[in-house]
């Protein structure tokens, strides 16, 4: 194991490097390494590694979730208003929807298996998207009209909508009919986690004003709640639906309201955390990916997918329609909305292994889409963000005094 971790770290960097040497974003590299080293080429990650693969996955999506929290003013998203909720499952909607219609004409697949494969496909990649978000926010772009912040939230709860779709047409697949209460667990799940995030921010925030300690005890106390929110939302799913994730960056919001100073400390610590648990994140991501599938899917998969998210970025437009962002600043929000990445990792095999007739078209077309969208998606908004969002020259000047 001690070798794997090494040649993941190792290639890890340096395929990083070269891509950012390239112009290209470093995550490119690290999936890439992922591939090259996972079971599907030459095997190199130890069994034991790809055993634990979704509990790292996780923690590293907890690290990047946190840190979001403690950069997320709720003013911000409050200035936004209606678009950040349409965000939240507008596009999404869209495109499962164009998959549901246009997946059948594709493959020989039933539209419900292609409602299936829409779910699969729907959910962007906060993995992908908050880092980027975070550095926008640092630098000062798009920060009056609350674009990232809007960005971030949106990619954090399209997720838990999408994922409580899967389940519903995954049900219907298996037997049972479509369970419309089912749908009141989304809106239920986001203001549990939001409750239950904010009661425990306000808890360490009386702990940290009245217990003096080092800032890195406060870390490894915050991650280990974010970690028992996660878990708590396994626990008790059968009784309250509960977003884990959502909690999470609940928690780091409310010591941004709370203890502002602290939260811009730590801010800065977990950023460095988020330089291994990235790495770990996209090569094990990566490592999922089984390229034999992609080379078989052939243009089909790839025309489907380019439909879909055509698609996808109407939706954008649409929840972005009548604000005060103008349409470049829209064009930036659709482009931050392609990327895919752990989500459909998480779940594509499930169709598979759950004995669906097109099981394996889903997998197939849920890789092909981490290939093409997460690059994509990534490149995107690293080259288009300085000609599309306006920059906010006090905040980069309050943020440069901060630093000295």
């Amino acid at each position: 194991m001690l070798f794997s971790l090494a040649m993941m770290v190792l290639c890890g960097m340096i395929l990083s490097g070269t891509m950012q040497k390239l112009k290209l974003p470093g995550l490119l590299g690290m999936l890439l390494t992922g591939i090259v080293l996972g079971p599907y080429a030459l095997n190199l990650i130890a069994p034991e590694l790809l055993n634990v693969s979704a509990d790292l996955r996780q923690i590293a999506l907890i690290v990047i979730l946190t840190r979001a929290g403690l950069a997320l003013d709720i003013k911000d998203l409050k200035k936004v208003g209606r678009p950040a909720i349409l965000m939240c499952f507008i596009p999404a909607s869209f495109e499962i929807a164009a998959t549901t219609i246009f997946a059948p004409m594709f493959f020989p697949i039933s539209h419900l298996e292609a409602a299936i494969m829409g779910t699969v496909l729907g959910a962007v990649s906060p993995a992908v998207i908050v880092p980027k978000m975070l550095k926008l926010m640092e630098h000062g772009y798009g920060r009056e009209k609350s674009i990232p912040q809007l960005i971030m939230a949106g990619a954090s709860v399209d997720d838990i909508y999408v994922i409580v779709l899967f389940t519903s047409f995954m049900g219907m697949y298996e037997g049972s009919s479509f369970n419309a209460i089912s749908l009141i667990k989304i809106p239920v799940s986001i203001m549990t986690g939001l409750l239950v995030g904010i009661l425990l921010g306000l808890v360490l925030v009386k702990l940290f004003q009245n217990i003096h300690m080092r800032d890195t005890v406060k870390i490894l106390i915050i991650l280990s709640t974010a970690f028992l929110l996660v878990s708590l939302e396994t626990a008790i799913k059968a009784y309250v639906p509960m977003s884990g994730l959502l909690a999470v960056m609940a928690l780091g919001g409310t010591i941004l309201k709370k203890y502002d100073i602290l939260a811009k400390r730590l801010s800065g610590k977990f950023s460095k955390i988020w330089v291994a648990a990235e790495l770990m994140l996209f090569i094990l991501v990566g490592a999922t990916v089984d390229i034999s599938y992609a080379a078989t899917a052939g243009f089909a998969a790839v025309a489907l997918i380019f439909i879909a998210l055509l698609i996808r970025i109407c939706g954008v437009f649409f929840c972005l329609a009548k604000t005060p962002i103008s349409a470049k600043e829209r064009l930036f929000c659709a482009i931050a909305y392609l990327p895919k990445a752990t989500v459909q990792a998480a779940i594509g095999g499930l169709p598979l292994a759950a004995g669906v007739a097109a099981g394996n078209t889903i997998l197939t077309v849920a890789v092909l889409a981490i290939l093409i969208t997460a690059p994509v998606g990534a490149i995107g908004v690293d080259a288009t963000y300085k000609r599309l969002l306006a920059k906010s020259n006090s905040h980069t000047k309050a943020h440069a005094a901060g630093k000295r």
